[in-house]
């Protein structure tokens, strides 16, 4: 690798650090034993299901930009060394750190240079040249940029395994005071395209084996949360409308990082804020696998959520008439709103129970966090009822039990060394 290529790696790859939607959840492009490599499910920047750690060659085609954004690092106005890749520069890069067995896929974003339909038609180059020249089946997801053309767009779907768009901010005001050239109609109508032909394509391949696939592992977005002043129900209500309506693969909630002196961002010290992000996904995830809608979770009377305590265990206190739930007779979609029980729980309750009534010890052998839901639940031998205690007072006796179990960790790690 030559000094200016790698000069180039450093600069791109640390600009692309601050976009979190980079997942292949669902990918499944499978080698013909004539390319290199094969997508397989779960690949991602950390680690999949069954432990193996892998990882993405993550880069910007250029951090050169149109755009003037306040929270973006790559912003026209920003002082920062700026690079840009060449077509032939990003395909070799992703084919030698493969073959060298250091990634197993590409994310490729970019800045906009010129325009919108001059960068993705770079974009799309790169994958047409990875798949049909280097017979590349490795996972790829590009990221599609606002403004492009239709046609560019539906190529690029031809050879990535999924397309992303980020929405930037959850809000159309908050996007306006940040970004004043940018618009949420501009990500709006690119998701809906892509949505459209994905059901198209599927459609057609009923009828015709033979038809392609097309973004198989189907579309993300992202947000940035904590730099313009938007509740977490504006968030999340904003997140399950995109759900719904374009059938999104995954929301990706990304706390802002502090970049500049502009006067219209926070100050929020050097960390962004984790905590709330954190709850974010909780939140998602109840909304996605567990059953619930965003508003039983968010609503005008709690437009914010509790940093103390996760989402599920928050509602459970709120309504506290709905328990407590016999997990020997209550259904499934029941037995997942108690704090405590996951979904592989839920599922080995049902069944377990088929073969006599559960009790506590048979819930802690299934994996069921039992002293949270030991306060939502009755089982065969059930020392008490949750109608004799207060919310804030369950609330405080598992605060006060996650507190001791911390402090009994570090006890015994002092102890150990």
């Amino acid at each position: 690798m030559s000094e200016r290529i790698r000069e180039k790696l450093n600069i791109l790859a640390d600009a692309a650090k601050y976009d979190v939607s980079c997942s292949s959840s669902g990918g499944n492009r499978k080698n013909d034993n004539k390319g290199i490599g094969n997508s397989s499910n779960g690949i991602c920047h950390t680690y999949t299901e069954d432990g193996r750690c892998v990882s993405l060659l993550k880069i910007l085609l250029t951090n050169h930009c149109i755009f003037d954004c306040a929270y973006c690092v790559s912003r026209k106005s920003n002082d920062i060394e700026r690079a840009a890749f060449t077509v032939e520069e990003v395909v070799q890069l992703t084919m030698n750190f493969y073959r060298r067995n250091y990634i197993e896929g590409l994310f490729l974003s970019s800045g906009i240079f010129k325009n919108a339909d001059f960068t993705m038609e770079r974009l799309l180059r790169i994958v047409k040249k990875l798949r049909l020249e280097e017979r590349f089946n490795g996972y790829i997801h590009l990221k599609t940029i606002p403004g492009a053309s239709d046609e560019l767009i539906k190529e690029a779907g031809m050879y990535a395994d999924r397309m992303s768009i980020n929405l930037e901010m959850p809000t159309e005001s908050g996007l306006k005071l940040l970004a004043p050239d940018k618009s949420h109609q501009d990500v709006i109508k690119p998701l809906g395209f892509v949505q459209n032909q994905i059901v198209q394509f599927k459609e057609e391949r009923k009828l015709i084996k033979s038809v392609p696939k097309f973004v198989p592992a189907g579309q993300s977005t992202q947000m940035v949360i904590g730099a313009t002043p938007e509740t977490d129900k504006d968030i999340m209500h904003t997140a399950d409308a995109f759900y719904r309506n374009f059938s999104l693969k995954r929301v990706y909630y990304s706390g802002y990082i502090p970049i500049s002196n502009d006067n219209r961002l926070p100050m929020l010290g050097s960390q962004p804020p984790l905590v709330r992000e954190n709850r974010l996904y909780q939140t998602d995830w109840l909304m996605r696998f567990y059953g619930f809608h965003v508003n039983e979770l968010l609503n005008d009377a709690n437009p914010h959520l509790d940093i103390d305590i996760d989402p599920k265990l928050s509602w459970a206190l709120r309504n506290l008439q709905h328990f407590p739930i016999d997990i020997n007779v209550a259904a499934y979609k029941l037995i997942l709103r108690i704090p405590g029980i996951g979904v592989g729980s839920a599922k080995k309750i049902v069944q377990a129970r088929k073969f006599g009534k559960l009790r506590i010890d048979q819930l802690q052998k299934i994996g069921v966090a039992y002293n949270r839901a030991k306060h939502f639940i009755k089982c065969a031998d059930t020392p008490y009822q949750l109608k004799d205690y207060q919310g804030t007072q369950i609330k405080s006796f598992i605060l006060a039990e996650s507190q001791s179990k911390y402090l009994k960790n570090d006890v015994n790690q002092l102890i150990l060394f």
